[in-house]
């Protein structure tokens, strides 16, 4: 255990950042390095957390309301059948939309249409959800859909790529070294070599590398962000993340985001577990161990990333792992999430 800024906290790594039999390109032939405590992973969806807290800062700007509909925001979008979607219950899960749509079919080399893919988005509600979303909006549903559309609004009231506009109002403020690939390879010369391979995938040449695992956040973002993925960063980063939401709740962070402004977005919502940005605790076994509370909240990557936080505890846990190499078949990180933050859950207190 170690302190740094007031904060106690234990890290370990373990393990080796490819298999030796799947080394990624560039790799063939060389020992698979250990794992280290400054290795970077392709975050996924613990990428959706940063964009709904980027939501959050714009609307304390008042570059966009939360309950402004999607196609106040992207005109071009006022004609399809999540228009008068608010930005809020595309952020919570709540607007009717499909989970998932392959929106560039894989192996065509053919450049992908950016409004051609927001149309299919916005348009991709499921067929109970037809009309307007009621005041807490449909019966949630998790999509990668609805936080492309908010990304993609988000880049025009921000008045940037929305990348910059995280780095803007959240991992600049905040002091974290999350950004997508392009970003960090910018400024760090040993990126590619700290950076943690992905799948096997054949169409993308091989082992994937240092480039976003999402299909449909690699074919419309490439080496920048989606709202839904392409964020990647070191466990500590995405730690200091935990720790400053933590700190924003205590009402110890005003001039990033108040008690009440955060408090909207990981409070429990009606209909399951989800919440603006973030997830809580559900099923019998919770990703999140058996020791951590019943206020937790945090999220969960499909590459096998998680960040959970116990605010009654004053707990923060991340565990990053590469559980789709060289393949995503293995269910095992089912069972490891839970042992493993049970162990930091353990941890901490015998710490304390």
């Amino acid at each position: 255990m170690r302190t740094r800024d007031d904060v106690q906290y234990g890290f370990g790594a373990a393990g080796h950042l490819w298999f030796e039999g799947s080394p990624p390109p560039g790799a063939r032939g060389a020992a698979p390095p250990a794992a280290t405590e400054d290795a970077i992973f392709d975050l996924a969806s613990v990428t959706k957390p940063l964009t709904a807290l980027a939501l959050a800062r714009l609307a304390r700007a008042g570059a966009v309301r939360l309950d402004e509909a999607l196609g106040q925001v992207l005109p071009e979008l006022a004609g399809t059948r999540s228009a008068r979607v608010p930005l809020e219950l595309l952020a919570a899960h709540r607007a009717g939309l499909e989970a998932h749509r392959v929106l560039h079919p894989p192996g065509d080399d053919a450049p992908i249409d950016p409004h051609r893919a927001l149309l299919e988005c916005a348009n991709g509600r499921r067929e109970a959800c037809a009309g307007d979303p009621p005041d807490e909006g449909f019966p949630p549903v998790y999509s990668d859909l609805g936080y492309l559309l908010l990304g993609a609004a988000l880049a025009r009231r921000g008045a940037a790529e929305l990348d910059e506009v995280v780095a803007r109002e959240v991992t600049g403020p905040l002091g974290l070294a999350i950004a997508p690939a392009r970003a960090l390879r910018r400024r760090d010369p040993r990126f590619d070599e700290r950076v943690v391979p992905t799948e096997d995938v054949a169409f993308r040449g091989g082992v994937i590398r240092g480039a976003v695992h999402d299909d449909n956040a690699w074919t419309i973002a490439r080496d920048g962000m989606a709202g839904h993925a392409g964020l990647f960063g070191d466990a500590m980063s995405v730690a200091r993340l935990g720790v400053a939401l933590l700190e924003a709740l205590a009402g110890e962070r005003p001039a990033w985001l108040s008690r009440d402004e955060l408090r909207r977005l990981v409070a429990p919502r009606p209909g399951g577990s989800l919440r603006a940005g973030f997830d809580g605790r559900s099923g019998e076994r919770p990703s999140s161990g058996a020791r951590f509370g019943p206020g937790t909240f945090g999220h969960l990557g499909f590459t096998g990333t998680s960040l959970w936080i116990d605010p009654d505890a004053g707990l923060v846990g991340v565990l990053l792992t590469n559980r789709v190499h060289p393949t995503r078949t293995s269910d095992a990180i089912r069972r490891a999430r839970p042992a493993a933050y049970d162990a930091i859950a353990e941890a901490m207190a015998r710490a304390r």
